[in-house]
């Protein structure tokens, strides 16, 4: 509660800027200010379709936790003759360190969250609490307590009128969009049975430098640390594990059962995640969505969903000619006109606030990232996992590699910080938390 007038006019402005931001903008004639919050290839990707979303926008603000990746960002996106003119970061609005993502919220009306999934959470709320609209790259945590976090966070921008759109693209693929609206249709009647299949080749890694401290590697190794990416099954997956979500109607599964392990990238610059997963989920009615994901060199890629209905099935993916449903009677293939899916999220975005007609996609981003959590506990320990379990686990990742209780007050990032290196999981000797 204020405690003082200054304070009490404070509050009351944010109050009236909360409640009138969904119409702030609504004339198009207003400038929009766009932040970035993590300046890797996807960052400067999404900040490309932010700036091609609307014809009255601009990038104001970068942070990101290393200098070299914000300057090699902003270079990018001044060579780009299609965004260079709507790109005004001035030098004093470049902010490298865990904490640069404060001074990019307060200097913009719209937050680009393209970080690794770890801070996700984080940042998420510090933009909500400042009334800021959000586009969240997937997944949106990397462990249920950061889930639980997001989705209370959604749920306070959907009170103050603030849109949040997910970066899981496939949701505004045109194709996919009819061909699961066909599904929802009952083009296949009941859904009785899912796969969701990820089979890629290798993966970046980064090999440890003498004077890296052990935060700066990590950091710089993102990818292969479970507490930074949630591992592959979370981290990539769950596109298409989304797409399962999606076609079932945002019903999740009940129980997880599965396996995993490092068949081939198993050495220390591969961190401590897995490279293969076979995870089956059940529903309640008893359909099951079996999921297998992969990364080795040389080997043969697949990224699709398949639904098995009474009446026939289906694949989604995005090869050409890639969307079908074949049932008794008779076959369709998606031929209708295609679309840049990671445009469409933004143009979404900046067309709902300018609209006054919020988005928010914080439910089922939230789910189907908890659903590729399920997965991992599962190959991780080696149990049988079910939806409460998953959404109620106590385990906390980061804490996890400082050694502190999931208990304990949740600790600040910090260049000097001494890890634990965390182990790779081993079924039936790791535990649920």
């Amino acid at each position: 509660m204020p405690t003082s007038r200054r304070e009490f006019l404070a509050a009351s402005a944010a109050a009236t800027a909360v409640a009138s931001s969904s119409h702030l903008f609504a004339a198009g004639g207003d400038v929009l200010k766009v932040g970035l919050i993590g300046c890797g290839q996807r960052g400067t990707g999404a900040a490309v379709n932010a700036l091609r979303a609307d014809k009255n926008v601009k990038l104001v603000a970068m942070a990101d936790a290393f200098e070299d990746r914000l300057d090699e960002s902003l270079a990018n996106l001044l060579k780009k003759e299609s965004v260079a003119a709507k790109v005004d970061v001035k030098p004093d609005a470049k902010f490298v360190g865990f904490d640069g993502y404060k001074r990019v919220i307060e200097r913009c009306d719209v937050v680009l969250l393209t970080t690794p999934p770890q801070f996700r959470p984080l940042h998420l709320r510090a933009a909500v609490d400042a009334g800021k609209h959000v586009f969240a790259e997937k997944p949106v945590a990397v462990d249920s307590p950061g889930v639980r976090s997001v989705l209370a966070s959604c749920a306070e921008a959907k009170k103050k009128n603030l849109s949040v759109v997910s970066g899981l693209c496939l949701r505004y693929d045109a194709g996919f969009q009819e061909a699961v609206k066909r599904i929802h249709d009952g083009a296949l009647g009941e859904v009785v049975a899912l796969f969701a299949n990820d089979y890629r080749g290798g993966r970046w890694e980064k090999k440890r430098q003498p004077d890296w401290t052990d935060v700066t590697y990590h950091m710089r190794n993102w990818y292969n640390f479970t507490w930074l990416s949630g591992d592959f099954n979370v981290e990539q997956h769950v596109h298409f594990l989304d797409v399962c979500a999606w076609v079932m109607k945002e019903k999740y599964p009940v129980r997880a059962i599965g396996m995993g392990g490092r068949a081939v990238l198993s050495g220390p610059e591969y961190g401590n995640i897995y490279d293969h997963f076979s995870i089956v989920y059940e529903y309640a009615n008893g359909a099951k969505l079996v999921s297998n994901t992969r990364q080795h060199p040389k080997t043969k890629g697949d990224m699709s969903a398949h639904v098995l209905g009474a009446r026939g099935r289906s694949v989604l993916s995005e090869r050409t000619n890639g969307l079908t449903i074949r049932t008794d009677k008779d076959d369709w293939v998606y031929e209708g006109p295609g679309n840049e899916m990671y445009q469409a999220e933004h143009d979404a975005l900046f067309a709902s606030i300018r609209s006054g007609k919020p988005i928010n996609n914080g439910e089922y981003m939230s789910h189907s990232t908890l659903l590729a959590i399920m997965g991992r506990m599962a190959a991780y320990t080696g149990q049988e996992i079910t939806w409460k379990m998953a959404l109620e686990s106590k385990e906390d990742l980061f804490k996890g590699v400082l050694g502190a209780k999931p208990d304990e007050p949740m600790p600040g990032y910090d260049w000097s910080t001494k890890l634990i290196h965390p182990p790779v999981s081993l079924p039936g000797v790791a535990k649920f938390v």
